[in-house]
């Protein structure tokens, strides 16, 4: 994003309200810090508003939340010194925005789920031909609720915003709701919100007042409508969910919408970042943590988690396979059941079918890791790396003590513990030379069973 040097009418700007306490999350997070889809919430937020090019953004924090402009860095932070408003609040922002003369979005931190079309439409709206000073985002919610109600004029225009402990019976009853969004005149904003009083049953400085002073002083008000569901504010657990919920039911939708098939979608959660490519196939009870990119053709079988990894075409995961960040699998390559790769490229066409541990790795193309494999990479202080070169087979239950290097073509054979390289087309076994004794296993059942039988009599 571009400094405030050289702005002009065009430019758009954002102010995200993050202040609130979020004392019904009942954490010690401050709420807006809350993950959606692997994400804080604030994130989501300030994605819809990067995907307009916005040139300017600050966020409105309250006093201690350095965790907060962390998060939101490098965007500047403003403090809220006192809780005292939603307007308030807003004009903390104003040094932020010192000579900026285009528009300003006023968005809040714990409402996620805004879409990028839904601000579009505002900026539409606030550039057509009757430029109104302020748009309002509205929304038609279903059923009984406590939102503040949008009083419209017969010919559309938006006379003012009433609060809904301070609405009457009648305004009460008015369909279009104040989802809190707005889209604002830059040049008139902060002059407008100095301007808003606590005189109201809250005794807080009101956003919404900003509509009736613009009218006041000649300006025109308007609403463009949202979806109810993108413009659900979370302020406890329960909406929490909620924001979850409606955020897994698009990015199935979209996976879905791209060409891959989902059997159970209900069962399949994605992060704010996931990547599916056409022709893939998720099965039930999948879950994809953050980095995830999975390329076409691919199949993720069931209860599998993918975090930090990069799937390419034709592969198959699963089912119950971990990859965790740094995996890089290969076309066509194969990781089965309880297989956890970590940190580790595994070439086009390898093979990991079943129980094994892949960690801080380089497996080459069309090599086989048997059952019970472990690339042992870690001595308490530093990590290791294990490479394992193309069409090498590694038996059952073998470990492999990095830093080590298998040669291409090279045979490990089962059960043994490699700590020294191999050379390509070798064999290398460490197992015990295995002895016999004939007879031995029906004298000490006999021996065995005699001392249980005289025990029981004593």
């Amino acid at each position: 994003m571009s400094d405030l040097t050289n702005k002009n009418m065009t430019d758009v700007g954002a102010i995200i309200l993050g202040a609130g306490m979020g004392t019904r999350m009942r954490s010690a997070l401050p709420k807006v810090l809350h993950g959606v889809g692997g994400q804080p919430m604030v994130s989501h937020v300030l994605d819809a508003v990067a995907s307009l090019d916005a040139a300017w953004v600050g966020v409105v924090v309250a006093p201690g939340f350095e965790n907060v402009a962390k998060a939101v860095a490098p965007i500047p932070t403003a403090i809220q010194q006192k809780a005292l408003g939603t307007g308030h609040a807003a004009l903390a922002a104003a040094e932020l925005f010192d000579g900026f003369a285009g528009d300003i979005f006023i968005l809040f931190g714990d409402t996620p789920l805004i879409r990028r079309e839904t601000l579009q439409a505002m900026l539409d709206r606030r550039r057509a031909a009757d430029a109104p000073t302020v748009v309002v985002l509205g929304m038609r919610p279903a059923g009984e609720n406590a939102y503040g109600r949008l009083i419209v004029t017969p010919d559309g225009v938006l006379n003012r915003i009433v609060e809904f402990k301070d609405a009457n019976a009648e305004e009460r009853a008015a369909p279009l709701c104040n989802s809190g969004v707005m889209l604002v005149d830059g040049a008139a904003l902060f002059d407008l919100l100095r301007k808003v009083n606590d005189d109201n049953a809250k005794g807080e400085f009101y956003l919404t007042d900003i509509v009736a002073l613009a009218r006041s002083a000649g300006g025109t008000a308007a609403v463009v409508e949202g979806l109810e569901s993108e413009l659900l504010g979370v302020n406890d657990r329960s909406d929490l969910a909620q924001a979850e919920a409606e955020f897994q039911r698009r990015k199935r939708v979209a996976a879905m919408t791209g060409g891959a098939t989902l059997t159970a979608p209900e069962t399949v959660f994605f992060s704010y970042d996931t990547e599916v490519g056409q022709d893939v196939i998720i099965e039930p009870n999948v879950i994809f943590g953050p980095g995830s990119k999975v390329h076409s053709g691919a199949h993720i079988r069931a209860f599998s988690h993918i975090e930090g990894a990069t799937v390419a075409s034709g592969a198959v995961i699963g089912p119950y396979a971990r990859l965790r960040p740094g995996a890089d699998i290969g076309e066509g390559a194969r990781i089965g059941n309880f297989v956890e790769v970590k940190a580790a490229k595994i070439e086009a066409g390898a093979k990991a079918n079943h129980l094994a541990y892949i960690g801080d790795a380089h497996v080459g193309a069309g090599a086989n890791i048997g059952a019970g494999t472990i690339t042992c990479n870690y001595d308490g202080y530093f990590k290791h790396k294990t490479d394992i070169g193309a069409g090498a087979f590694i038996g059952s239950n073998s470990s492999l003590v990095a830093p080590v290097n298998i040669g291409a073509g090279a045979i490990v054979g089962a059960g043994s513990a490699i700590g020294r390289d191999v050379p390509e087309n070798a064999l290398a076994i460490t197992r015990a030379e295995q002895s016999r004794r004939d007879g031995w296993a029906k004298a000490f059942r006999e021996q065995k069973s005699k001392a249980k039988a005289a025990a029981k009599k004593s």
